[in-house]
């Protein structure tokens, strides 16, 4: 059995999410950032810009967990323009024995957590730069 880690990277309403979701079995397998802001109890979702760095640590404990749980298909799903924080899973994923799988999502189904336009621009210009 090889087990994947599938690294999900992307602008705000690029697909990474809905991608996700394709890949596994158990929606708890997929892991973003963004799920640091969502109320489990409401699903509602309350971006608060401050806690982006403890949303992401979060977000890297929770992945470490379900690797060394052993869990086949493993997702995280977030923007990750920059080449570190690619590097930082794919090593997770080497370290734990799972084959790293980048994909960068370039979709446009617009954002469903109301990212200000002038903020998606600024994703869109760094994306477009990270691509080169």
């Amino acid at each position: 059995m090889n087990k994947t880690l599938y690294i999900l990277r992307g602008i705000p309403g690029s697909g990474k999410s809905s991608l996700a979701q394709l890949l596994v079995d158990e929606p708890r397998h997929v892991v973003e950032a963004d799920d640091y802001f969502t109320d489990p109890q409401t699903g509602k979702y309350h971006f608060q810009g401050r806690l982006i760095g403890e949303a992401h640590k979060c977000c890297q404990e929770r992945v470490a967990q379900l690797l060394d749980l052993g869990i086949e298909r493993v997702v995280v799903s977030n923007t990750s323009l920059r080449p570190q924080d690619v590097r930082l899973y794919t090593k997770m994923a080497e370290d734990a024995g799972y084959t790293p799988f980048v994909i960068r999502c370039e979709n446009d189904f617009g954002n469903i957590h109301g990212v200000p336009e002038e903020k998606m621009e600024m994703f869109r210009a760094y994306a477009r730069c990270a691509s080169r």
